[in-house]
């Protein structure tokens, strides 16, 4: 068998498709696609600029479509991926968890666990299923503040009807 530039393509685009499964980006799967669909073209004969030219065209039109509309059907709803710690969670309550294999408390954001430390103490241990209000990270630590606990004397008059 005789080596064709088409099967370099086809090499190529295997590398970026498997390449694809360590990112979940949908832009790896996306040149992979395109290196094929230019394997395809390269097998019609054309010289290496249409190549690279088709290749150039094929990633243009592939990759947004990939990302912009194929990526969200594999993503989890409600999950924004890469936000995490930018400062979106700060004020969002959340309820403490004890990890199994060590018995640490920490706090879930986005799926992941995260250890908690409480800015007004510095207690890194609380029970699981207090409530508590994020503020920031400090590196890997969620640092939380407790909620307050519900004022017995402040009195809702709002919902009780005139006589």
């Amino acid at each position: 068998m005789e080596w064709n530039p088409a099967y370099s393509w086809l090499v190529l685009a295997l590398l970026l498709s498997l390449a694809e499964l360590t990112s979940g980006a949908m832009l790896l799967l996306a040149l992979g696609i395109a290196a094929a669909l230019t394997a395809l073209v390269t097998a019609l004969g054309l010289g290496v600029p249409w190549q690279l030219l088709c290749m150039g065209i094929f990633s243009g039109v592939l990759v947004p479509l990939g990302i912009r509309y194929i990526r969200p059907r594999f993503s989890p709803r409600g999950v924004a991926y890469g936000t995490t710690g930018t400062g979106v969670e700060k004020g969002n309550r959340y309820t403490t968890l004890e990890r199994d294999y060590d018995g640490a408390t920490g706090i879930k954001v986005n799926g992941d666990f995260y250890r908690l430390r409480v800015l007004e103490s510095g207690d890194t241990a609380l029970p699981p299923g207090t409530e508590v209000i994020f503020k920031r990270f400090e590196g890997t630590t969620a640092l939380v503040v407790l909620t307050p606990p519900p004022d017995p004397t402040h009195h809702d008059n709002a919902h009780k009807k005139e006589p």
